[in-house]
């Protein structure tokens, strides 16, 4: 088997709308992404476990692994990872020779304790015998700043030969004279980008607390969040069942029927069905009441309907004693016939009989 280059990733990376690595590493470049298997059960937070078994399942296939990547505040968890998890991915990647690239595009929108820390500082205090030729940064002006369409991007590594390849590769993608110089003024203005990410983060927790808040009054949860522009939805309660079918049937009736633009969990390479990001800091307050109020609906409709189903199958079966003989039988046969042709695979009668 010929040996493959290949990137691993948390498998709640991100998860989907515009920041897929999928997208983004793989379709003109053609490197396989490997999903390092993360769980509710801890947040989904990174552990060295996951790392490693991810990392030997990948060499044991004949897959040579060249680096992991990572979004710090993660997409699609809006959580921050802290210091150890990545002090101990910094010395795995040194340990194993692979590079460690962060993408850290939201670093500016975390609005909530525990503080931000980059890999920057974290190699510096906690992780000094990392390699830093293997530590790489991504960063850009699109989410923080709101400025996607400036298609300003940053690569800050420690590596002269991917900064001299960076420099080189830019020359294909430039930015205007005008933008720079309005960037340029922008960011030098030390008291407007304090003042800028002050009210950003204040406006950011007020909004992720009302969607939140929103969804607890139906019973639907989140994982706690500190940072981003989104929320990780728990729904895995409204599943048919605990599969990855039966998430994309349910994304699918909340984007056609409920009109709610989410992204399943699936599409992060989430293990664990019935997880949706929900993205609440594109839209003015109206808007984020008429999707909550959508989102609420949906589920009590649904909640009515299991708890009538249940109801059905607590009565058990029910049995009509009649004599199966002669004319009786003949009538016995003109009133069930036609009952059991109108029931439909989704009657509460047929689920109470199977």
């Amino acid at each position: 088997m010929h040996a493959t280059s290949c990137f691993i990733r948390p498998d709640v990376c991100a998860f989907i709308s515009d920041h897929r690595f999928d997208r983004d590493c793989c379709w003109r470049s053609g490197v396989k992404l490997l999903p390092i298997e993360c769980h509710s059960s801890n947040d989904f937070r990174i552990t060295r476990e996951a790392v490693v078994a991810a990392y030997e399942s990948a060499t044991s296939n004949g897959v040579r692994v060249k680096g992991i990547l990572i979004t710090n505040p993660s997409n699609p968890l809006g959580t921050t990872a802290d210091r150890a998890t990545l002090a101990m991915l910094a010395t795995f990647a040194t340990e194993h020779r692979v590079h460690l690239i962060c993408d850290e595009i939201y670093a500016g929108s975390v609005f909530a304790k525990p503080e931000y820390v980059s890999i920057a500082e974290v190699i510096e205090r906690d992780a000094p015998g990392a390699d830093r030729d293997l530590i790489h940064i991504a960063y850009s002006l699109s989410k923080d700043f709101g400025l996607p369409g400036f298609r300003v991007g940053i690569v800050y590594s420690y590596n002269d030969a991917v900064v001299a390849c960076a420099r080189k590769m830019s020359s294909f993608g430039l930015v205007s004279s005008q933008t720079q110089l309005f960037l340029a003024k922008m960011l030098g203005d030390e008291e407007f980008m304090a003042r800028f990410l002050r009210e950003s983060a204040r406006r950011l927790a007020a909004r992720h607390e009302m969607f939140t808040s929103g969804l607890r009054e139906v019973g639907i949860g989140c994982l706690g969040g500190n940072a981003g522009l989104f929320s990780w939805m728990d729904l895995r309660g409204m599943l048919r069942e605990k599969t990855a079918e039966a998430e994309l049937e349910l994304w699918r009736v909340i984007i056609r029927k409920v009109k709610l633009n989410v992204s399943p969990g699936t599409s992060f390479h989430c293990g664990e069905p019935g997880w949706f990001r929900v993205c609440h800091a594109n839209m003015d307050d109206e808007t984020m009441g008429v999707a909550l109020s959508r989102i609420r609906d949906f589920v009590r409709q649904h909640q009515q309907q299991k708890a009538k189903a249940q109801r059905w199958a607590a009565r058990g079966h029910l049995h009509l004693s009649l004599q199966r003989h002669g004319a009786m039988a003949s009538q016995y046969h003109a009133l069930s016939s036609p009952m059991a042709a109108l029931l439909s695979p989704q009657s509460p009668l047929v689920h109470a009989a199977s």
